[in-house]
């Protein structure tokens, strides 16, 4: 067996792990608004809830939000922490180490598929629907022999988790180019280590996202296949999301965490600059960088025809243990 397969699927065993975990604590009583689930509130009444992002031009709204005061508005104060990807952000919504949580879809979908009880409560972000135009790609660096998606076969690609929305529309550019997807080996690492594996030559191909993608295109990489547009129209990415339990528990919180996001999302579609001035706050992209970003759309509902094809996708490739309820699932 290959190094990159073992690590498939020690990384595999070692998530369901985490999960399954995940939920037992969630159906503990101290998820009922105890412990690790309390969100204290302060004399002017605002409640602190603890957020799981990832460090990408993905969350920039809640960020923003949070300085323009959106947040503040709606009588809540974000402490905001990071983690590589979502499938590793789920576990700590749903054990109460976090109240809300950012992921990919997939993730979710996956997560519920094996009785981890997530809810999405507001949407996250939208590819840009342009092929060659997105704010995530497949890319390769300078000088690379590989051309299209279909080239992939037989290659390693790095994305940020495994079993997630990355390598699931990385297959389904493979198979769009007309390769074979199970001939493509992916292994995990960090969205900001990647231009620096594709220099190096660790990795053949890497699916970026912003600011990963500016830096790639810095130093003389090639976009080779628009994930997410291959995939979808329209694509929903990503979601906020909690615990069902928290959600039955704090609806007043989460009502408010919903509105909040909603406001920062909507302003973040309207001012751009600000959201390339935030970024640099929290991400090592150079500000040199920051009007080469591709922004992304954030509409304030998702859409579930993206979603559904997800679904599809994660059945096709035996991503789920049972099918995902996206009823119970989405906002």
């Amino acid at each position: 067996m290959s190094r990159t397969r073992r690590t498939r699927r020690t990384f595999t065993a070692l998530t369901a792990a985490a999960l399954l975990t995940a939920a037992a604590a969630c159906g503990s009583d101290s998820d009922s608004g105890s412990s690790g689930s309390r969100s204290p509130t302060n004399a002017a009444g605002e409640t602190t809830v603890k957020l799981g992002v990832i460090p990408i031009l993905d969350v920039a709204p809640v960020y923003l939000g949070q300085k323009k005061g959106f947040y503040k508005k709606h009588k809540l104060r974000l402490a905001l922490s990071t983690a590589q990807g979502g499938a590793a952000i789920v576990p700590a919504v749903v054990s109460g180490q976090t109240q809300f949580g950012f992921s990919n879809v997939m993730s979710l979908m996956i997560a519920q598929s094996n009785g981890v009880p997530v809810e999405g409560v507001v949407n996250g972000v939208n590819s840009t629907g342009e092929p060659g135009a997105d704010f995530g790609a497949v890319v390769v660096k300078k000088g690379s022999p590989l051309k299209t998606a279909k080239d992939l076969e037989g290659k390693t690609v790095a994305v940020n988790t495994l079993k997630n929305i990355n390598d699931t529309t990385v297959r389904e550019s493979v198979r769009k180019a007309g390769g074979d997807p199970s001939k493509v080996e992916f292994v995990e690492m960090a969205f900001d280590q990647m231009p620096a594996a594709l220099t190096g030559d660790q990795v053949d191909a890497a699916q970026v996202v912003e600011p990963a993608l500016a830096t790639v295109k810095a130093e003389g990489g090639r976009v080779i296949a628009s994930n997410f547009t291959d995939t979808a129209p329209d694509l929903t990415v990503a979601m906020y999301f909690t615990s069902t339990t928290y959600a039955k528990n704090h609806a007043d919180i989460v009502e408010r965490f919903t509105a909040a996001t909603k406001e920062s999302l909507a302003y973040a579609d309207k001012h751009p600059d600000e959201i390339r001035d935030i970024l640099t706050t929290y991400t090592k992209i150079p500000a040199s960088l920051r009007s080469e970003l591709i922004l992304p759309r954030w509409p304030g509902t998702a859409n579930r025809a993206s979603i559904e094809k997800l679904a599809e996708l994660g059945e096709q490739d035996g991503q789920f243990r049972t099918a995902p309820d996206l009823n119970a699932l989405l906002p």
